[in-house]
């Protein structure tokens, strides 16, 4: 079992601070700041998340970002040259690690969602309750932009749609839509809208009343409500991140 001692400070881009109840905050942040996803730090994800998942002292977890942004932008100098097979190998793996990871925490999870999400808002979408901060956004401006336009894939082709309903889902996708924070609570992808500097005290005041609930109950019902995701992530982002690399390869062509 991993323990939080070993882990809490080995991960350059979160940090990670833990109530005695065993509410587990973990921010996303470059050097404070809003996030930057870096190829290192889409490396360590997978491998912190699992860390987290397995380490049975973590009662709560909440997942938010620092600064006004959940994450920024990808830094893909950093990340390789995805247009050869094993550079591409390399991320679909980390991809597929960092969400089953993420649903494989077997404790409830809050998404404090700090600001705009344009990258891996779907991270957020992985959580039991999901609180946005009024100045938020969902969109994903990572895939149709690059080059002559990449498949969107790496989860957001699974977890969006499932989420919004699957017309409004590609319609999301293929016109790149923003959706406010105040129209995500009027379609019901976020549970609550809060003032920035409210945000994470009210994600801290729902972990607490979630830890009246017996801890085993906790677990199972989280289990139960990941096992659909879990199943449509493993089935499909693989092959679609397939049909992703194919496209980054043709639009480097042109």
């Amino acid at each position: 079992m991993a323990s939080f001692d070993t882990y809490k400070d080995r991960y350059e881009n979160l940090r990670m601070e833990r109530t005695d109840s065993g509410i587990l905050t973990v921010t996303m942040h470059t050097n404070g700041e809003s996030h930057i996803m870096t190829g290192k730090s889409h490396r360590e994800f997978p491998e912190a998340f699992g860390e987290i998942a397995h380490d049975q002292e973590n009662e709560i977890v909440i997942l938010t970002g620092a600064g006004e942004n959940w994450i920024t932008k990808i830094d893909f100098e950093t990340v390789g040259d995805i247009t050869k097979p094993e550079g591409w190998y390399n991320i679909l793996t980390e991809t597929r690690e960092i969400l089953d990871n993420l649903c494989n925490i077997s404790v409830p999870m809050i998404a404090a969602v700090n600001g705009s999400a344009p990258i891996h808002g779907e991270y957020a979408l992985l959580a039991d309750i999901i609180l946005a901060s009024e100045t938020a956004y969902f969109q994903d401006s990572q895939h149709l932009p690059v080059g002559g336009g990449v498949v969107p894939a790496d989860g957001v082709q699974v977890i969006y749609p499932e989420v919004l309903g699957r017309i409004r889902g590609h319609y999301f996708l293929l016109t790149m839509q923003k959706i406010s924070a105040q129209e995500a609570l009027s379609i019901g992808m976020v549970n609550e809208v809060l003032p920035s500097n409210k945000l994470l005290e009210r994600a801290h005041e729902l972990a607490e009343q979630l830890l009246k609930i017996a801890p085993m109950t906790r677990r199972y019902t989280r289990m139960m409500m990941t096992k659909k995701m879990k199943r449509l992530i493993n089935e499909n982002v693989p092959y679609d991140m397939g049909l992703e690399g194919l496209s980054i390869i043709a639009s480097m062509k042109k």
